[in-house]
C-alpha cells in the first residue's frame, strides 16, 4: 500500500499544530515520516521539509521553543503590512475550484510591490529550520509564479536549493517577499489551495491535515474535503485531520501570531494521541 501525506498552510500557527500533532502520533505508533510521498504547502512544507530530512515532529517542536517564528529573522515579527488586497482575493477565489492564473497574477503584483522585510533576512529565517544540500527523498512543496501565476510544484527533480524552494511556498503576500528562482519570483503555494490535496492522487491512502480558524473553520474544512473527494472517488482511502475545539481555542484570532506556539504544540500533541484511533487500520 502506498501512502501519501499532505501538510496544508497555516502560518506560525499551522507549523506549531502540525509539529504537535505529527508528535502526538508518533508517540502512538503512527510515524507520518514514513509516507511514500509527502506534499508541504507554505507552513505544512517546512513541516513536511523536516519530517523527510530525518528531523521528528519532537525536534522541531523543541526548535520552535528555542528559536521562534521560522518566518523571521531572529524573531523579530513581519513588518506591519496593507493585508487588503490579500483579503479581497479569498474573497473572489471560486468557491468549488482553484483560482485562475489570471487572479494569482493580480496577487502577484501585489507582492512584488509590498513593503516586506528583505529577501535574505526571509531565506535566513527559513534556513534556521529547513536544512540540508540535497532534496529529501520523496518531499514536493508548492508555489506560484508571481509574474504569470502559474502553479509550479517543486520536487528532486528540480534542481532547486531546499531553502528557497520551501521559504517561496510560505511567502505570503504583504507580509513576505517573493523568492527568487532561476530568475523568476515566486510567492506562498497556500494561494492556489489552503492543502493542494489533488497532489496526492494515485496513491493507495491519503492523509491530509488542514489547518482552520474559527470562525471559517466549518467553511475552511469543507474546502479541503471537496479536495479530497475526487481522491476517494478515484479509490484511494482518505483521511482528513482538522483542529479540535481545544486546538482551535489555542489558535486564537490570527494564524501569523507566532506568540502563541507553544499552547498551540500542546494542543496539537494531544490531539495526535486522540487522533491514532482513527488511524488504526488506515495508515498501518
Amino acid at each position: 500500500m502506498t501512502r501519501a501525506l499532505v501538510l496544508g498552510g497555516g502560518g506560525p500557527i499551522g507549523i506549531a499544530w502540525e509539529s504537535g500533532v505529527a508528535a502526538g502520533l508518533a508517540d502512538a505508533g503512527f510515524d507520518l515520516a514514513e509516507a511514500d510521498r509527502i506534499v508541504g504547502t507554505s507552513a505544512g512544507a517546512i513541516v513536511g521539509a523536516r519530517l523527510c530530512t530525518g528531523r521528528g515532529a519532537r525536534e522541531l517542536m523543541v526548535d520552535l521553543d528555542r528559536l521562534g517564528d521560522p518566518h523571521a529573522e531572529g524573531s523579530a515579527p513581519p513588518k506591519a503590512a496593507d493585508l487588503g488586497p490579500l483579503m479581497q482575493f479569498m474573497m473572489r477565489r471560486p468557491p468549488n475550484g482553484f483560482p485562475s492564473a489570471a487572479l494569482l497574477a493580480e496577487m502577484g503584483a501585489f507582492a512584488a510591490a509590498a513593503d516586506t522585510p528583505s529577501e535574505e533576512d526571509f531565506l535566513a529565517g527559513i534556513g534556521r529550520y529547513v536544512t540540508g544540500p540535497s532534496w529529501p527523498d520523496r518531499f514536493v512543496c508548492t508555489a506560484v509564479d508571481v509574474e504569470t501565476g502559474a502553479f509550479r510544484v517543486w520536487n528532486e527533480a528540480s534542481n532547486v536549493d531546499l531553502v528557497r524552494a520551501v521559504a517561496s511556498s510560505c511567502a505570503v503576500p504583504g507580509l513576505y517577499p517573493p523568492v527568487t528562482i532561476a530568475g523568476r519570483r515566486y510567492m506562498d503555494g497556500g494561494l492556489r489551495s489552503a492543502t493542494n490535496i489533488d497532489l496526492a492522487m494515485g496513491y493507495d491512502a491519503m492523509l491530509a491535515m488542514a489547518v482552520t480558524l474559527e470562525p471559517f473553520a466549518g467553511f475552511m474544512a469543507e474546502a479541503a474535503d471537496r479536495e479530497l473527494r475526487p481522491l476517494v472517488e478515484a479509490g484511494a482511502r482518505g483521511l482528513l485531520v482538522v483542529p479540535d475545539s481545544a486546538s482551535l481555542a489555542a489558535f486564537g484570532p490570527n494564524l501569523m501570531d507566532g506568540g502563541r506556539r507553544t499552547p498551540v504544540m500542546r494542543a496539537g500533541l494531544a490531539q495526535g494521541g486522540a487522533e491514532a484511533d482513527r488511524l488504526r487500520g488506515f495508515w498501518g
